[in-house]
């Protein structure tokens, strides 16, 4: 039997478990399968790696070689699979490459513009589009290869996902506005106080990092805690508030349909920074500077579609599309 990755995975496994049924659960496998597999490995390295008894399992000094060199190779052979797969490009017919651009986002709307503008400035290009409402999972496609550039909200200061592993550009920072229908009392107010909302239910788009808890903060500063909380996608969201079943949070960029008023919150409590990102080793990296400009060019077409917004931005400096 040669010795394939797979088997120095279920070394590790029972080295880190400290026994091999704790590893078979660890790995998805049945005990005696497990137990069998390791027999197999160590015939074929010639020797017993771990000391097996009603207390677990230790490695020998033929185990303790085999985990060491496991520990290097594991990790390495990881690594050449994303460098791989971020390298990895189309090919036409001819083998020549071809530029693509593949793009993440979480509930951004500001996405179909970017994605228009691409298209526009590279009709050559093939442009495609996956969404996510976790910011996490996006960060994560990026460091394996399977996106080029993600487009992704944070709250306020906090930072984008996967650190100093992924590049960040700021695109702009938006105030959290609120949604209601045409018939709501305050709908035809320029601004809202958050804690006349009190008595309401919440509509709010689902997301990782720390946005709830900056809303909850926030609510208690206005001295209420939200009674009802409904997370859904951004269309149902829109739906609960023209049919007054609830007021919804919204980016100040949302595109609005017809039934609801978009409404700044007195303050600014909360706050929305749209975020590009891409690994800066992937090829794509090299057109990042490009990518940023239009993305900025995105918001600001969306911000331009909100005669309201712009009023706001005018007497708000520090939002709006980042320069």
């Amino acid at each position: 039997m040669d010795l394939e990755l797979r088997h120095l995975r279920i070394v590790r496994a029972v080295a880190e478990a400290g026994s091999v049924s704790k590893a078979a659960t660890v790995l998805g496998l049945a005990q005696p399968a497990l137990t069998a597999q390791l027999k197999r490995i160590e015939r074929a390295l010639g020797g017993a790696l771990f000391e097996r008894d009603h207390t677990g399992a230790r490695p020998t000094p033929l185990g303790e070689l085999v985990l060491t060199r496991a520990r290097v190779l594991l990790p390495a052979a990881r690594q050449l699979q994303e460098e791989a797969a971020r390298f990895a490009r189309f090919a036409d017919a001819t083998g020549n490459e071809q530029q693509r651009y593949r793009l993440g986002a979480t509930n951004s709307p500001i996405i179909g513009g970017l994605v228009d503008r691409l298209a526009a400035s590279y009709p050559n290009s093939s442009v495609s589009t996956q969404t996510s409402w976790s910011a996490n999972e996006l960060s994560e496609m990026l460091m394996l290869g399977r996106l080029d550039f993600a487009l992704v909200g944070v709250c306020g200061d906090s930072s984008p996902p996967s650190g100093d592993n992924l590049a960040w550009r700021t695109v702009a920072v938006d105030a959290v506005c609120v949604l209601v229908g045409d018939n709501h009392p305050l709908a035809g107010e320029p601004e809202i106080e958050l804690g006349a909302l009190a008595q309401e239910a919440w509509a709010v788009a689902p997301g990782d990092g720390c946005f709830a808890d900056c809303f909850a903060a926030a609510c208690a500063r206005a001295g209420f805690t939200p009674r009802t909380i409904y997370e859904t996608d951004p269309a149902t969201c829109a739906h609960l508030a023209q049919v007054g079943r609830a007021v919804a949070l919204c980016q100040a960029t949302f595109r609005l349909t017809a039934g609801v008023r978009m409404l700044p919150i007195s303050g600014a409590p909360l706050r929305w920074r749209q975020v590009l990102g891409w690994h800066p080793e992937a090829p794509a990296a090299v057109a990042a500077p490009s990518i940023v400009v239009h993305a900025k060019a995105a918001h600001m077409d969306s911000v331009r579609r909100s005669h309201s917004y712009l009023s706001w931005l005018s007497v708000h400096p520090g939002f709006g599309t980042v320069p």
